[in-house]
């Protein structure tokens, strides 16, 4: 079949711009060919190849005496102690679920977890933040159930637990959801495997699930803005098959544990392009491929749609020679394919033969570590007006106004979709702060969190990266964990505006700021720009995934507070509504700065909680909604009524940072209180638990209607049916 002409169309319908199109005139000096314009366009989009970002990317903190492996690798490995080590990442697939929700989200769970276990580990959690448009748009119901169950579909048959998580909603998504997906696994310390290819003439090897034409030019497509075309590029959204994906898993675990692999690619966005071309740039080799050899499952494939196509469930293996019969035994018992597609080359080149034709030679490293690095142009975001003064409210009117949103309800109806405990060893599901997982066989146990606040990121860029980290640091704290390192997923819209470029170099100084601050590393992560529909933008939203350790059981928080339990905030609140959930949720007001983080004070107070866990029955961290939604939220799990005794709208809504809210018995706090006078830290008791109401100050209401709105409010919001167990 004869390739398509390059025209300056075809190049423009390749996301190149014609700049970038003069650089691979100059790199290869000829036309380039169909397919070789499509691996361009396929490495050098910013889904791969980071150009808006990287400058900005190289300025965060990526070391620790913890950290493995950093940034760089499919995923980022952190030592647990023991010869034990996680390894975590989250990823990005918003614009696949935007247009296929189910299938979109569904192969984000695929991607992400093949990225954890082409390291060597075996998954065991994952969670799944989630951005959705207003519940009354047209088109969010429709998103929020299609994604909902293509999570659950495949990490429930896959058998992964997914622990944790969050969902939010507002204008801002209306035409552009997002989908980030988290997964963390096991490995031992000294077995973790990497992409960088060694060796020439050494096979490289196809492995998993056969070739098809879904998902070609995927990467392209979410490296683009949305527009009324949207629905034509449905067809580059993948279809996965969890099942595969498990009989893959077990098949790479064995094969690695029979030391067959020199090193291994998960197959992700760009496919056999991009998989072949990191494999062979690491490892300062060419790459030959004999796409003949290529398991297809359709027919007359040609060079362009196997290159570029994002079929799920593939692997690429560089194989020792000599054990070919072995590793290809393993394959077949797993009733997966196993073909040899190619060879390591000394050369600096990416050979393409399809029917004894060169489709492809272009210089290999042009294709990776020289592509193109952009320093683009951007505005620091200016200071916030002033906000205006909340209107007047009830205490609880207040309350009723969050947990009567869906943005702040009960997300039973999402979480009860997911299996949670598949693997045993879930010890806190999701519902309320992070979830943990037991480290199998041991005392040990894992907690998982992704936080951001998009609002306060948007207000003020700075300091809303810096809440995002030290959100996910409270919270693992908030279970008793000491937090380990970070996964970043940072959603901007279009970086070539000065504006949106802006948020993104805010956000990333601040992110830096606070991992440095808090020894809280960042070892893996994506970016997602782009994420824009008829040149509207989202709210930046840079989601933070933390780890953090539980040395031992003993050490876990996991309780809820008892009748009689006195309730303590650690930490001092100054009241601040800016930006707040309250003012959202009740008065649609988005005004003002966002809180201003102290970052001693969050290491501070958090090292101080951590002391002091013995003392406590219950934590949580305070964030949206403050002192007031916490208090419910904890109360509320327990079946128990909860009295504050401040009736203060700022001093029960105000978001102020650094802060805990603790429940323990007057004796245990009476002894937290000399301690944190001792240490310096401000603990102030702040009301108790017990009774059937919620009171605060003189404003009194029925726990059971408050808790039936709360449960509801989600399912009401979208139309869902709500689930019998909620």
């Amino acid at each position: 079949m004869q390739e398509p002409q390059v025209t300056p169309e075809l190049i423009a319908a390749h996301g190149l711009k014609p700049d970038e199109y003069d650089s691979i005139l100059q790199i290869i000096g000829r036309t380039p060919s169909f397919t070789e314009l499509g691996i361009f366009s396929a490495m050098w989009n910013e889904h791969c190849s980071y150009k808006s970002s990287k400058k900005w990317l190289r300025t965060l903190p990526v070391d620790g005496p913890q950290v493995i492996c950093g940034p760089g690798e499919n995923a980022g490995v952190v030592d647990i102690g023991d010869g034990q080590a996680v390894v975590f990442k989250m990823e990005s697939h918003n614009h696949p679920s935007y247009i296929e929700p189910h299938q979109g989200a569904a192969t984000g769970v695929g991607g992400i977890l093949r990225d954890v276990f082409t390291m060597g580990a075996r998954p065991i959690a994952a969670m799944d933040a989630l951005s959705f448009g207003r519940p009354a748009h047209p088109k969010t119901p429709h998103l929020v159930k299609g994604v909902v169950e293509g999570i659950g579909a495949y990490g429930n048959a896959f058998g992964v637990p997914n622990v944790g998580g969050e969902v939010r909603f507002h204008a801002s998504y209306d035409g552009n959801c997002l989908v980030n997906a988290f997964a963390a696994g096991l490995a031992d310390a000294d077995k973790i495997f990497y992409s960088a290819a060694s060796g020439v003439g050494m096979p490289v090897v196809y492995l998993g699930a056969k070739t098809g034409r879904d998902g070609v030019g995927g990467a392209t497509m979410a490296s683009a803005e949305f527009d009324d075309t949207i629905e034509d590029k449905r067809p580059t959204v993948q279809v996965g098959d969890p099942f595969t994906e498990k009989c893959l898993l077990e098949a790479c675990l064995e094969l690695m544990a029979s030391g067959s692999v020199i090193s291994i690619q998960d197959m992700g966005a760009a496919g056999l392009t991009c998989s072949a071309v990191e494999m062979g740039d690491k490892g300062g080799l060419g790459i030959k491929l004999i796409l003949d050899h290529v398991p297809q499952r359709e027919t007359n494939m040609t060079a362009y749609e196997m290159m570029l196509s994002e079929s799920q469930e593939r692997m690429l293996m560089v194989l020792k020679p000599d054990m070919e019969s072995v590793a290809r035994a393993i394959f077949a018992k797993w009733d997966l394919d196993f073909a040899i597609v190619g060879e390591t080359i000394p050369e600096d080149r990416f050979l393409i033969l399809h029917r004894d034709q060169v489709m492809a030679d272009l210089p290999l490293s042009k294709l990776a570590s020289s592509a193109p690095e952009y320093d683009r142009p951007w505005v620091e975001t200016p200071a916030a007006a002033p906000a205006p003064a909340l209107p007047a409210i009830a205490p609880l009117d207040a309350l009723r106004a969050l947990i009567g949103s869906p943005n702040h309800a009960h997300k039973a109806w999402v979480w009860e979709q997911y299996d949670t405990q598949v693997g045993a060893d879930t010890i806190r599901r999701p519902g309320m702060g992070a979830g943990v997982v037991r480290v199998h066989g041991t005392r040990k146990a894992l907690a998982f969190t992704s936080d951001v606040t998009p609002r306060y990121v948007m207000a003020n860029p700075y300091e809303g990266g810096k809440q995002a980290v030290a959100e996910a640091y409270r919270n693992l704290t908030a279970v008793g964990a000491l937090p380990l390192a970070t996964t970043d997923n940072l959603n901007f819209g279009n970086p070539e505006k000065p504006e949106i470029m802006g948020q993104l170099v805010g956000a990333i100084k601040g992110i830096g700021e606070a991992c440095r601050a808090l020894d809280f590393p960042i070892v893996s992560g994506n970016v997602s720009l782009y994420n824009e529909t008829d040149g509207k933008g989202i709210l930046p939203t840079p989601t933070i995934g933390g780890v953090g350790l539980i040395a031992d059981l003993d050490d876990l928080i996991a309780g809820l507070p008892s009748t009689g339990d006195l309730a303590l905030v650690i930490g001092t609140t100054h009241g601040h509504l800016d930006q707040s959930a309250l003012a959202l949720e009740a008065f649609g007001i988005e005004a003002g700065d966002a809180p201003h983080v102290d970052l001693a004070a969050e290491r501070k107070h958090g090292e101080f909680l951590r002391a002091n866990r013995a003392r406590l029955a219950s934590a949580t961290d305070l964030s949206d909604g403050g002192l007031a939604l916490a208090a419910f939220e904890m109360a509320e799990a327990a079946a128990l009524g909860v009295t504050l005794d401040s009736a203060d709208i700022a001093q029960l809504f105000g978001e102020d940072q650094a802060r805990y809210l603790v429940a323990c018995t007057p004796d245990a706090a009476k002894a937290l209180m000399q301690a944190a006078t001792a240490a310096g830290v401000p603990v102030a008791p702040v009301g108790r638990f017990g009774g059937d109401t919620v009171t605060f100050g003189t404003d009194s209401a029925p726990l059971a209607g408050l808790s039936q709105l709360y449960r509801t409010a989600f399912a009401a919001a979208i139309g869902g049916d709500i689930p019998d167990h909620a």
